[in-house]
């Protein structure tokens, strides 16, 4: 296991060559990690070979198993409504809502100086963040809210945006995604002084499990100054999570 480009490189190999996903023979264990949403990495993890197929391969393979999942559930996909259903999820799964887990689409961002010689905390608040849970492929659905103190270098407002929905886009567990965005924009930044906080609800615990439509997730990563309780309190000010 390697880690390569913010992600971590894993899994085994048969004698032909062949990468191999390995069979679940502890059903127990399994669902006790996912029903406590537990992650196992900070970086996603990601198999050597991840980027070996084109889109439109790993489309068409994506498109043949998902049609044997619906002929298993028992659907009838000569229905008008079900027939294209195979082919519209490959590519939500390969263009839109896990585009995140390829490097290219990463977003370029450019530095500029900070030539107001602004030194206070700039906060981006309410960011839309649609995401997935690893556990389970369901949504996670809330907003998140970032803040940084410039080391002489600023960036776009929008681009905190395509960060945050960058690393969105990939299967995650909550506290994953938060450090994440928060390495990206220190080291796009080049400065420690870095806050990220998401409130997100989960259709994991809403939809199945404990059934739970009322209850939030919220995450924090406090870099640099913001570990320091007099700014801490206030960008949770700023977000209103502080008093």
């Amino acid at each position: 296991m390697m880690k390569v480009n913010g992600f971590i490189k894993s899994g085994s190999v048969s004698r032909n060559g062949q990468n191999t996903i390995p069979r679940v023979n502890n059903s127990s264990s399994v669902d006790l990690i996912g029903d406590h949403h537990v992650g196992t990495s900070v970086d996603t993890p990601m198999r050597p070979d991840a980027f070996e197929k084109t889109d439109q391969e790993k489309m068409a393979v994506i498109e043949d198993h998902f049609r044997e999942i619906m002929e298993t559930l028992g659907l009838d996909l000569t229905d008008d409504s079900l027939s294209g259903t195979p082919h519209r999820v490959a590519k939500m799964y390969v263009q839109e809502i896990f585009n995140g887990l390829n490097p290219v689409n990463k977003p370029k961002i450019s530095v500029f100086g900070n030539k107001f010689n602004y030194g206070e905390m700039l906060v981006e608040r309410n960011i839309n963040l649609n995401s997935t849970c690893e556990h389970h492929f369901l949504p996670i659905v809330g907003k998140a809210h970032v803040a940084y103190i410039a080391n002489g270098q600023v960036i776009g407002l929008s681009k905190i945006n395509r960060v945050v929905d960058y690393f969105a886009r990939r299967p995650q567990v909550q506290e994953r995604l938060t450090v994440q965005i928060a390495n990206e924009l220190k080291q796009i930044l080049q400065t420690e002084d870095v806050a990220v906080v998401i409130d997100a609800k989960h259709l994991c615990v809403s939809s199945r499990g404990i059934e739970d439509e009322s209850s939030s997730t919220v995450t924090a990563e406090y870099s640099g100054v913001f570990k320091e309780k007099e700014r801490k309190d206030e960008f949770l000010k700023y977000v209103s999570f502080g008093k």
